[in-house]
């Protein structure tokens, strides 16, 4: 049953769109910061496996709620390995061991996806008549400037 919320279904469908790239970046995102989890050495090892380790596990949550979204406003969301890399802007990139270069490629993770965010926002609020999305993506945007502005401390 399509959700009658008020959005047109051509304008809806385009949200959907919207969200299901996000959600694609966020997955790429997810895993490569899980691969960083999993194969960092540091002196600061531990310190790092935890931030890491909080991180996608904030990014899973996130991911979620992603989905929930397309859902509630009437779509389906994405959920195969092989959609996400064709919709993904952001690149699943080299295997690396060094702190600085993954800690490096994450803040640009971040913020490529804050610039897409705040990009979409106005688009969905004004284009597409979706004020519930672009307040939800505003949300969304926050909790990747948080996390950017962590990474960026660990690179002083």
């Amino acid at each position: 049953m399509k959700a009658n919320i008020g959005i047109s279904e051509a304008n809806s469908k385009a949200v959907a769109l919207i969200l299901n790239q996000l959600i694609s970046d966020e997955q790429v995102l997810f895993a490569k910061t899980r691969n960083y989890h999993w194969n960092i050495e540091s002196p600061s090892f531990m310190e790092l496996h935890k931030f890491y380790e909080g991180q996608y596990t904030e990014l899973a949550e996130t991911i979620d709620e992603i989905a929930e979204r397309v859902r509630k406003i009437g779509h389906f969301a994405e959920g195969r390995l092989k959609d996400y890399l064709k919709l993904a802007n952001l690149e699943e990139g080299e295997y690396t061991n060094d702190q600085k270069t993954q800690l490096k490629n994450l803040l640009d993770d971040h913020e490529t996806i804050i610039r897409g965010i705040r990009g979409h926002i106005s688009k969905v609020e004004d284009d597409h008549h979706d004020i519930g999305t672009a307040d939800f993506l505003t949300g969304v945007l926050k909790q990747h400037e948080q996390w950017a502005w962590m990474i960026r401390a660990y690179l002083k």
